[in-house]
């Protein structure tokens, strides 16, 4: 997006971070001992919002697997879940179809959604996930030998996919947002995109 941060460009005048976070809340999951958010930028602005925010904890901001595993280090029970800011439609259940994919894989280390493309493939959606925190030291060396692919990393360890391909889901529901035209397109078509 052109350097600027992500997590606070809005969409319907909401900024995309907060979007997510209010999504996750709305869904009143108690399997959700707590909220917070990795951010890196302007902390003063994503601390209004009452959470916690935890910056990176490796330099240079290595990408997507630095704000998990920061968040694995910090979390304080067995589970982390992770949804990025710039996919506003997520389903609000996805905590809840991720647990139940855990509890019919007892092996698996971390549950991570699937859902259909254009196309009708299935396809991995890897940062929206459910992961145990005991990986947070084998996320550390995948990241400090290099390591920056998400789906990569996940597919060392033993997990457990969950189907967003209902007739009742949004086919939209994972579309991402990567430059500010797309974020302006979503705008545009969907009017207002409830967080």
């Amino acid at each position: 997006m052109g350097g600027v941060d992500k997590g606070l460009q809005t969409l319907s005048g909401v900024p995309l971070a907060l979007h997510a976070l209010s999504r996750l809340q709305s869904a009143k999951n108690p399997l959700i001992a707590a909220y917070a958010v990795n951010a890196n930028r302007h902390l003063d602005v994503y601390e209004a919002w009452g959470q916690p925010v935890w910056p990176d904890t490796l330099p240079d901001q290595p990408g997507p697997l630095a704000g998990m595993l920061t968040g694995l280090r910090q979390c304080t029970t067995r589970y982390l879940m992770t949804v990025p800011c710039d996919a506003p439609r997520f389903p609000v259940d996805i905590v809840e179809r991720l647990a139940q994919a855990f509890q019919e894989a007892a092996e698996a280390e971390i549950a991570l959604a699937t859902a259909p493309d254009e196309r009708g493939i299935l396809r991995r959606q890897p940062v929206f996930a459910l992961m145990q925190v005991k990986l947070a030291d084998h996320l550390e060396q995948y990241i400090r030998s290099g390591g920056r692919k998400v789906g990569q990393w996940m597919g060392l360890h033993r997990t457990v996919e969950a189907s967003f391909n209902r007739p009742s889901d949004d086919p939209a529901a994972f579309a991402n947002i990567n430059t500010l035209e797309s974020l302006r397109a979503i705008e545009a078509r969907s009017g207002h995109v409830s967080p």
